[in-house]
């Protein structure tokens, strides 16, 4: 057989790979390298399918032939990075990150994926709240929305200012102040609900960084934000032959993540638009199917509370409040989208 039938192999095994179609990859990138082994993009596109699959050994080791065959192809570097990283070797990763870096400090590629596996290794551990429940939290973080400046919003409020004078209701507010977990038990008084709503945003608090469509609002819903293309890595290297040009240019675990990301937007908008239509129960299990595929953005905890502030779910309400800002403080979102969720959810 002739070098262009490798090549052919190797576009069908791309075609393969993109269609998620992973064993079927592996066995045209196989085909590829039996009828030229020395060809480096083989084992780089081979190595992407096992990991892929999850066969993330495999994918070390023939991320580690891809070096072999040319130690000046940035690609290999980040390809076995990505097979130990999922092998949770992170020390090894770090290091096959670092070698790539030495050679080409500019790569993207290798960048980001040094950054994926450094954060992993020393960052926070994942939220683990959902399946201890509220009580595996630590400090509750709605403490801070009831602190000494509560009473200073609610006087700068016209339509709560007046109740300051009943002191019922700044008695209530005190013992916000000293247990906010008491707030489930004071939803009755309309008084409270008012003060809870301004809290949530309903005053015309909040603080920007985010688009407003990113919360579930009864009253407004618009197109969910256009999830971030994928990100081009381009071989600039002059030791590259056009050969490469249809290497795929996204890891495995990006192009995944990538793939998660699009379909848990498209949930958070269906779940908008059941939200809209008052349908409770279904705008739950959108946002829900939302958080499964993505569980690192705390928007889609900051609607479902709004959905259960609606539903008058008080309890409910509160818990996904503080699933938001846990979810926000762990993954490190920018402080100011973590403000603007706090005033809104608590």
């Amino acid at each position: 057989m002739s070098s262009g039938t490798a090549a052919e192999f190797k576009a069908q095994g791309n075609a393969a790979l993109q269609a998620k179609n992973f064993s079927l990859a592996i066995e045209n990138y196989t085909k590829a390298i039996n009828l030229d082994g020395s060809n480096h993009v083989f084992f780089s596109n081979r190595s992407a399918a096992y990991l892929s699959k999850g066969d993330a050994q495999n994918a070390m080791e023939d991320a580690e032939s891809c070096i072999a065959l040319n130690p000046e192809f940035p690609k290999g570097y980040s390809r076995k990075g990505a097979a130990l990283h999922a092998l949770k070797r992170y020390n090894d990763s770090i290091g096959a990150y670092d070698a790539g870096l030495l050679k080409f400090p500019n790569d993207a590629g290798i960048k980001s994926g040094l950054e994926s596996v450094k954060k992993e290794k020393d960052g926070p551990p994942p939220y683990a709240a959902r399946s201890g429940g509220m009580g595996g939290m630590g400090a509750n973080p709605m403490s801070s929305l009831f602190g000494p400046d509560l009473m200073a919003k609610i006087a700068l409020d016209p339509k709560l200012r007046v109740h300051l004078k009943d002191e019922d209701f700044v008695a209530k507010l005190k013992r916000l102040q000293s247990n906010p977990n008491d707030l489930s038990t004071m939803m009755s008084d309309p008084r409270i609900m008012q003060v809870f709503q301004m809290i949530l945003g309903g005053a015309g608090m909040g603080l920007g960084g985010m688009n407003d469509d990113d919360e579930a609002s009864p009253d407004k819903f618009s197109a969910p934000a256009q999830s971030p293309k994928p990100k081009d890595v381009k071989m600039t290297e002059s030791t590259v032959e056009d050969e490469e040009d249809d290497e795929v240019d996204l890891s495995p675990a990006e192009l995944q993540a990538f793939e998660n990301k699009k379909k848990s937007l498209k949930a958070k908008e269906r779940g908008n638009n059941l939200y809209k239509s008052k349908d409770f129960d279904g705008a739950i299990a959108a946002y829900d199917e939302a958080i499964k595929l993505d569980g690192t953005n705390m928007t889609f905890f900051a609607n479902k509370a709004s959905v259960y502030l609606t539903a008058k779910k008080y309890d409910e309400c509160i818990e996904a409040c503080n699933e938001a800002v846990e979810v926000g403080k762990a993954n490190m979102a920018p402080f100011e989208d973590r403000a603007k969720v706090i005033t809104r959810c608590g």
